[in-house]
């Protein structure tokens, strides 16, 4: 247990399923989701280093989406694709316009 008691209590979205324009839509946003991310790094002064070094502020990410590790793909793909889930678990339906 952390040393503040603070324990995550993640919705459960087991159950959702993405349709797969939803899944198309997960990839577009989890791209941008690292647009976001690196431009907040690059305006608090961090820059590209071939390992992550907070000291000196950099770090292997500061690269196109299309040139990151899958694992880090993963994590910002996760990111979206939670997201729609949880915003569909709530009852909202999401559609694109004709």
């Amino acid at each position: 247990m952390n040393s503040n008691n603070y324990i995550p209590h993640p919705a459960d979205l087991s159950a959702i399923e993405l349709p797969q324009e939803l899944l198309d839509l997960a990839q577009v946003i989890s791209k941008n989701v690292h647009e976001v991310w690196s431009a907040g790094r690059m305006s608090e002064g961090w820059t590209f280093g071939p390992v992550r070094n907070d000291e000196k502020r950099e770090t292997p990410c500061l690269v196109p989406f299309e040139e990151l590790s899958d694992e880090e793909k993963a994590y910002d793909w996760n990111t979206a694709a939670n997201t729609l889930k949880l915003i569909m678990s709530l009852g909202f339906e999401i559609k694109k316009k004709q």
